[in-house]
């Protein structure tokens, strides 16, 4: 009995570290910002033209992605270079894509994740 009740919180807590990854990824700017870092590092000027977002907005979602570990940065002269923490990042990001090129029809007509 005790290892089921073990077992539950274990799973538990996989999906609760699984959710609140997900969060991560959640927000479109969050998302523009690893799209671009898919590509090479970036400074935050870099990611501002490529984003188009503005300044303050790209240092508020780094520092969400920073804390979170889904991105490093590393100094660069005068500039701070930001860079994906894993391949397998921008390994999910891809898998994204492929997964959507078969369900996006049904994620589009979706009602409970609408953008607000």
């Amino acid at each position: 009995m005790d290892q089921i009740v073990a077992d539950r919180n274990t799973g538990a807590t996989a999906i609760e570290r699984r959710a609140k990854l997900f969060r991560g990824f959640a927000d479109p700017s969050r998302l523009a910002i690893l799209d671009a870092l898919c590509e090479a590092p970036l400074a935050v000027h870099e990611i501002v033209t490529r984003t188009e977002l503005s300044q303050p907005n790209v240092s508020n979602h780094l520092r969400c992605l920073l804390d979170c570990g889904l991105v490093a940065s590393d100094r660069d002269g005068r500039f701070i270079r930001y860079r994906i923490t894993s391949a397998r990042i921008t390994d999910l990001l891809n898998d994204v894509d492929a997964l959507l090129d078969l369900v996006a029809e049904g994620v589009a007509a979706c009602d409970n994740y609408r953008e607000a």
